[in-house]
């Protein structure tokens, strides 16, 4: 299943990690382990954050993608499923329809 990993790094962590010239490779090689769709780094509430999607097979994979970052960079972490246009518009349409089939009212409206 295609997930998105929300990674947020405290300022403190990731500035002596960047200081010691360690911040890139560990990027580098977690992100080489994970072998992600696609991976994007930016600014989220003032601190350095990325955004990284990558397919999981297995729950069971989740401490091995995790754990890098809360070991290494006492990072935060949110994991979440995502979706493409096109799976939207496949599968998960036709299961939104069979909703709307089953639970077809809207309370207070």
């Amino acid at each position: 299943m295609r997930m998105m990993l929300h990674v947020v790094m405290p300022v403190d962590t990731s500035n002596a990690a960047i200081r010691s010239g360690e911040f890139v490779p560990f990027v580098q090689k977690v992100l080489g382990d994970l072998k992600p769709e696609a991976a994007y780094f930016t600014e989220s509430e003032g601190t350095r954050s990325g955004y990284i999607f990558f397919d999981m097979k297995d729950e069971s994979q989740l401490p091995a993608i995790a754990e890098p970052w809360f070991l290494t960079l006492q990072a935060k972490l949110t994991v979440k499923p995502a979706m493409t246009p096109q799976d939207l518009g496949g599968a998960a349409g036709a299961n939104i329809g069979a909703a709307l089939k089953a639970h077809p009212k809207t309370f207070g409206a």
